[in-house]
């Protein structure tokens, strides 16, 4: 359907948690429409519905030449042993790029557009995408997860960028 305009912060959208989406109707469909076309540019892996300023829980992902989506997804599974600590970014604080640790592998369970069970798992940036978007979905931001010293070198590049 559109490529949509992204929210960035300080949108209030993106510190909202998002609603189950109890029916699928045209409105759904569309949004899953906007969502695979929107994240399907280059340098983009994730994208929540609230990022395009929906408040449905719903999001899409375009990683290694896979793109998808997942509707209601919650997290049933997150390595409890292993972890990583890369740079992380999001379409929603542009420019700002800061070691975010999260589990090495993540297991998410949702539905599709058909209310058929999906289940979507990965590790490294996978993983990475799955614990960020669904992050945004229950209203946070990556910057949230950060290390004391590092968020607050964070939230001071944030500011100058506004």
């Amino acid at each position: 359907m559109a490529i949509r305009e992204i929210r960035v912060v300080p949108d209030p959208v993106l510190r909202t948690p998002c609603e189950e989406i109890t029916t699928i109707d045209d409105r759904v469909r569309g949004l899953v429409e906007d969502l695979l076309d929107t994240v399907n540019d280059d340098g983009r892996a994730g994208l929540a519905a609230n990022q395009i300023g929906v408040s449905l829980r719903a999001f899409s992902w375009n990683i290694d030449d896979e793109i998808g989506y997942v509707l209601n997804p919650k997290i049933v599974e997150l390595s409890e042993d292993e972890y990583q600590d890369g740079d992380e970014g999001c379409l929603s604080v542009p420019g700002l790029w800061y070691p975010t640790e999260r589990a090495w592998y993540a297991r998410v369970e949702g539905t599709d557009l058909d209310g058929n069970k999906v289940v979507v798992e990965g590790t490294e940036l996978m993983a990475r995408c799955l614990q960020h978007e669904v992050d945004h979905l229950d209203g946070y931001l990556y910057l949230d997860r950060l290390d004391k010293a590092v968020r607050k070198k964070a939230m001071r590049a944030l500011r100058e960028s506004l």
